[in-house]
């Protein structure tokens, strides 16, 4: 890969600055879900290779959000699924990166609302690191929390992070 993590965050923040009216708060939400992801990751020994296209997705995964704003009013999960693979792929176009790997990004971009069907760690765990940040800034419940977490949460960092966190 000829450009880096770190890359991916400035370019990201410089997409926010220019395409949201709510650019803080889209930076801290992807800053936020990116940490969590890194810190699950790494304590659920993903290799290196998953790793990074966990965080490269993590770092894009609402990279829809403020086209769904502007078309739909609104940024429903399921919008922006089928808004962000091409977006996705642009955003990595000149990051060198294997096509396999683009496209394993884009899926877990395009399914980072679906709760079903889940095809391996890394959308495993992008799952897990969004809700983190998600029951926050939503202010659920712990009814709701609790909930999402029996249907949807299985690494063991996930939810010890979620049940200290919230529970």
């Amino acid at each position: 890969m000829s450009k880096t993590i770190s890359d991916a965050v400035m370019k990201m923040i410089r997409f926010y600055e220019k395409e949201s009216n709510v650019c803080l708060h889209d930076i801290n939400h992807f800053m936020k879900v990116w940490g969590f992801a890194h810190a699950i990751a790494l304590s659920e020994n993903l290799d290196a290779k998953t790793r990074q296209t966990l965080e490269l997705a993590a770092i894009v995964h609402d990279i829809a959000c403020p086209l769904c704003r502007k078309k739909y009013g609104n940024t429903n999960g399921k919008a922006q699924e089928q808004e962000g693979n091409l977006l996705t792929r642009e955003f990595y176009r000149d990051f060198g990166l294997p096509e396999e790997q683009l496209n394993r990004i884009c899926y877990i971009v395009a399914h980072h609302h679906t709760y079903t069907g889940v095809d391996g760690p890394d959308l495993q765990i992008m799952l897990e690191a969004d809700f983190l940040v998600n029951a926050d800034e939503s202010s659920l419940n712990k009814e709701a929390i609790t909930s999402f977490r029996d249907k949807v949460f299985c690494t063991k960092t996930g939810t010890e992070m979620l049940n200290r966190m919230y529970l």
